[in-house]
C-alpha cells in the first residue's frame, strides 16, 4: 500500500512535515488549504516558497505553477530530512482540475519525502486507485 497519499484534511503536523499548498499571486492566504497553511506559519503576503511549516506555491495560472512546482521538487530534494504533504494544488478556488494539475506533479513519483493527495496518485496511475503505487 502506499504510504505516501497526502491525507485530506490535515489539522496537526508532526515537527518535520512541511504543508503545501496553493497560493494567490498576492500571497493573500483566505481560502481553502491556503488558510489552513496560515495556522502553520503561512506569511500573509508571500505568495511562494517556504514559510513556517509551510510551502506555498501560486496556483492560478498553470504555465506560472509550472515553474513553482519545478522550484519546489528541487526544494524537496535537497531537504530529504522533511516530509511535504502537497495538498490538492490549483483544484480549489483556481479550479483546476487533478487531470491538470498532478500531471505537473509526476517527478514527485520519485521524491520520497513527497506526499501527493490521493486523486493526483490516481491521474498519475492512469485511474489506477493509489494502493498500486511504489
Amino acid at each position: 500500500m502506499n504510504n505516501r497519499i497526502t491525507p485530506y484534511n490535515i489539522t496537526e503536523l508532526k515537527t518535520n512535515e512541511i504543508f503545501v499548498f496553493g497560493s494567490n499571486s498576492n500571497g493573500v492566504h483566505n481560502g481553502n488549504a491556503a488558510a489552513t497553511a496560515m495556522k502553520f506559519g503561512a506569511i500573509m503576503g508571500q505568495a511562494a516558497g517556504i514559510q513556517g511549516q509551510t510551502y506555498a506555491m501560486p496556483s492560478k495560472d498553470i504555465e506560472n505553477l509550472k515553474k513553482h512546482i519545478d522550484d519546489f521538487l528541487l526544494y524537496a530534494e535537497q531537504h530529504s530530512e522533511y516530509t511535504f504533504l502537497v495538498t490538492e494544488i490549483g483544484c480549489g478556488i483556481s479550479k483546476h482540475s487533478p487531470f491538470e494539475i498532478a500531471p505537473l506533479f509526476k517527478e514527485a513519483v520519485h521524491i520520497k519525502n513527497i506526499n501527493l493527495p490521493l486523486s493526483f496518485w490516481d491521474v498519475l496511475n492512469g485511474g489506477i486507485q493509489a494502493e498500486s503505487v511504489i
